[in-house]
């Protein structure tokens, strides 16, 4: 199964982007949001647009979790078609 990067539900501040990049990463969300912070402290405010952009892009973790099993059952639909 790929790995893929989500908005958590469970441990989100704001829009749980943070939250769901130390997941990805296997990270601390209290580290994550404190290194955004300083990211946007020295990127004069860039990283804080690129938060708004990936809260909107980037799916939440139920979104991606239904797509996953929907494609698991695909996959599974075809390996019995083929037998």
């Amino acid at each position: 199964m790929k790995k893929r990067i989500y908005r958590t539900e469970k441990d989100k501040k704001l829009c749980g982007v943070c939250g769901g990049l130390a997941e990805y990463l296997d990270l601390d969300p209290t580290l994550m949001r404190l290194l955004w912070v300083l990211v946007a402290c020295f990127t004069a405010g860039t990283a804080f647009v690129a938060y708004i952009v990936a809260a909107i892009i980037v799916p939440n973790k139920s979104e991606v979790e239904k797509e996953m099993q929907e494609e698991a059952k695909k996959s599974d639909e075809n390996v019995n078609e083929n037998k």
